[in-house]
């Protein structure tokens, strides 16, 4: 079968699209049958296997004219994969997986083939994982962003606009004393944005094994910033089993002084960008209704700051 039936869309697809995106989310996913037979017809391309899905796109295993495999990522246009189409053409495989072609009217994306089942989360020893992953990430951000990128800089000025209102929402005065605290940070270091490209969502399960290296950087959000803004993701990887494992703060602290080692970053500077990304994802919540801070954000703070 070459053809995307519409009972193969995952539902958590859907359904994503539908909160994120209303009307428009769900007419783009209703378009999807169509949008695969397009892009299947103009690169050629077999199925080879069933589809799978994230919160943001839909992913066909596909083979190549010649044989080669390939993944076919279908995903509604917008700024973040724009973005996505900048950073994979910069860092051109260095670390992330391949781009082979795209589409810039659908903005979908022909990309190399990689091991979908196995991500870094499947390394047991912490220490190893985090390890390989920072690795990775001082590739990443070894390269300047582009030109087309938002820039940290930006995004810090949107928060400290926000800021101010939504300190007031929390219910827990000691939330609200966070976020006062988190938006003080953000203050401090409004000034020295940085020009690195970001991945912005670099986690265990954004890394997949590879043949042509061991394991390779799907899914960037690229930015323009300071690569303390980009550790956030890394320190959440698996919050569940770091709670699991009864001693949180030393978990936190020992991959955050894992990360800043490899990526050879002032530590004091990037705990400032790490609470800025904590603020960042309180304002999101807040922004979604939530009226409480995440406890894996508090315990992160918390770790980072009594060290």
């Amino acid at each position: 079968m070459n053809t995307l039936e519409a009972g193969e869309v995952p539902h958590h697809l859907a359904a994503s699209y539908a909160t994120g995106f209303g009307q428009e989310g769900a007419a783009w996913v209703a378009g999807l049958p169509a949008l695969a037979a397009s892009m299947l017809e103009r690169w050629d391309l077999e199925r080879d296997g069933p589809a799978r899905a994230g919160e943001a796109s839909l992913v066909l295993p596909v083979l190549r004219p010649d044989g080669t495999p390939a993944a076919l990522r279908l995903q509604m246009p917008r700024q973040e994969t724009t973005a996505a189409l900048i950073g994979l053409r910069t860092w051109n495989g260095n670390g992330t997986v391949r781009l082979l072609d795209h589409d810039p009217m659908s903005s979908s994306m022909l990309l190399e083939r990689l091991d979908g089942a196995r991500t870094l989360a499947s390394i047991n020893d912490d220490d190893l994982a985090m390890g390989t992953l920072a690795e990775l990430h001082a590739r990443l951000v070894a390269v300047p962003a582009p030109r087309g990128l938002r820039h940290l800089g930006d995004i810090t000025s949107e928060m400290l606009d926000q800021a101010p209102r939504a300190i007031t929402r929390p219910a827990d005065p000691t939330d609200r004393a966070l976020l006062r605290d988190w938006a003080s940070a953000v203050t401090e270091l409004a000034g020295e944005p940085g020009d690195r490209m970001l991945h912005w969502d670099l986690h265990y399960d954004n890394v997949l094994a590879a043949q042509r290296e061991p394991w390779i950087a799907i899914d960037p959000e690229p930015l323009a910033g300071d690569p303390g803004f980009d550790l956030w993701p890394a320190l959440n990887s698996r919050w569940d089993d770091v709670v699991a494992k009864g001693n949180t703060s030393r978990i936190v602290r020992r991959r955050f002084d894992l990360l800043t080692e490899v990526l050879g970053l002032d530590r004091a500077r990037a705990t400032g960008w790490t609470l800025r990304r904590l603020l960042q994802n309180a304002l999101w919540d807040i922004d979604d209704g939530e009226t409480r801070i995440a406890p894996s954000s508090v315990a992160i703070a918390d770790s980072l700051l009594t060290r």
